[in-house]
C-alpha cells in the first residue's frame, strides 16, 4: 500500500512538473516581460536622475528582447543585495546581467553568457604612491570599500584580509566612500571603471599587473524554468550570430574580455 501511494504521489509531481506553465508562456499572456535591474551601474544599467528612465548597454539589449518577444517592457528597481531574491520570490522575470557565483547559482538559473569582464582596483590619484599592486592593497590599516550584495563583497574578503573593509548599501555605492576619503581603495569591473576615471579625474585605476576573478556575465532567471531559459538561450545565441551584442558594444565602447 506505501509502495502504491509512494508510485501515485511520484506520478502526480512528474505531471505537475510536466504541465506546470512556463515563464516563457506567462509572458506572452499577459504581454509584458519584467526585469529587474539596479540602475547604478555605468554604462550598464543606469537611472537618468533628470528623465528617471534606465539607459545603457543592458537597457537597450532587453528593449530588444522585449521587442523581438512582442511584448511590453517593465523595468522593476531592484538593489544588488536583493537581485537574487527578487528572482526566488518572482518579482521579475529576469535581471540585468549579473556576474556568474557559484553562491547564486545555488537559488537561481543563469542564461548563456555574452560578456565577459575582470575585477580592478581604484583609488585617488594621490594615492597611486602608496598603491602599485594588489599586495599593496592587502596591509592594516588600508580601508576598502565594497557595495553590499556585490560579486566584489565577496571578492575582497578573499583578496584582503588584512585589509578593513567598509561595506556600504545601496543607493550609496563604493566608489562614492574613496571620493569622499573614507576609504582608499574600491574594486569593480574593468568596464565600470573605465567609465569612472572619466567622469572623475581625480580618480585612477591602479596598475596591478593583470586583473582578478575573469567572470562572465549573464542574466539570472528561474532555476526551475528550463523553458524560459532555453528560450533565452536560443534568443542570446541568435542575436550573437547577428552581430548584434558586437554592435552594442562598439556603441558603448565596450570590450569583452
Amino acid at each position: 500500500m506505501i509502495r502504491l501511494l509512494f508510485i501515485f504521489f511520484a506520478i502526480i509531481s512528474f505531471n505537475n512538473s510536466v504541465f506546470a506553465e512556463s515563464r516563457l508562456q506567462t509572458i506572452l499572456k499577459n504581454g509584458e516581460i519584467r526585469v529587474g535591474t539596479t540602475g547604478d551601474w555605468n554604462p550598464m544599467t543606469v537611472k537618468d536622475p533628470a528623465t528617471n528612465e534606465y539607459i545603457g548597454f543592458e537597457i537597450e539589449i532587453v528593449k530588444q528582447l522585449a521587442k523581438d518577444m512582442d511584448v511590453n517592457l517593465v523595468i522593476i528597481p531592484t538593489e544588488w543585495k536583493t537581485l537574487v531574491n527578487g528572482i526566488v520570490s518572482n518579482k521579475y522575470d529576469i535581471s540585468t546581467s549579473a556576474s556568474l557565483s557559484a553562491k547564486r547559482a545555488l537559488s537561481t538559473g543563469y542564461t548563456d553568457s555574452y560578456f565577459k569582464l575582470a575585477t580592478v582596483p581604484l583609488t585617488l590619484k594621490k594615492n597611486l604612491n602608496k598603491f602599485q599592486n594588489w599586495d599593496d592593497i592587502n596591509k592594516q590599516g588600508v580601508k576598502v570599500a565594497v557595495t553590499l550584495g556585490t560579486t566584489q563583497e565577496i571578492q575582497a574578503k578573499e583578496i584582503f584580509p588584512n585589509a578593513t573593509l567598509n561595506i556600504i548599501e545601496s543607493p550609496a555605492r563604493d566608489f562614492q566612500e574613496v571620493l569622499a576619503g573614507r576609504s582608499e581603495v574600491h574594486i569593480t569591473s574593468n568596464i565600470e571603471a573605465a567609465t569612472l576615471v572619466e567622469q572623475y579625474p581625480e580618480m585612477a585605476i591602479i596598475p596591478v599587473s593583470e586583473p582578478k576573478y575573469p567572470t562572465p556575465l549573464a542574466w539570472l532567471t528561474p532555476q526551475d524554468d528550463q523553458v524560459w531559459i532555453n528560450y533565452l538561450n536560443h534568443w542570446i545565441s541568435i542575436k550573437k550570430s547577428q552581430g548584434f551584442f558586437q554592435q552594442m558594444m562598439e556603441k558603448y565602447q565596450l570590450k569583452s574580455l
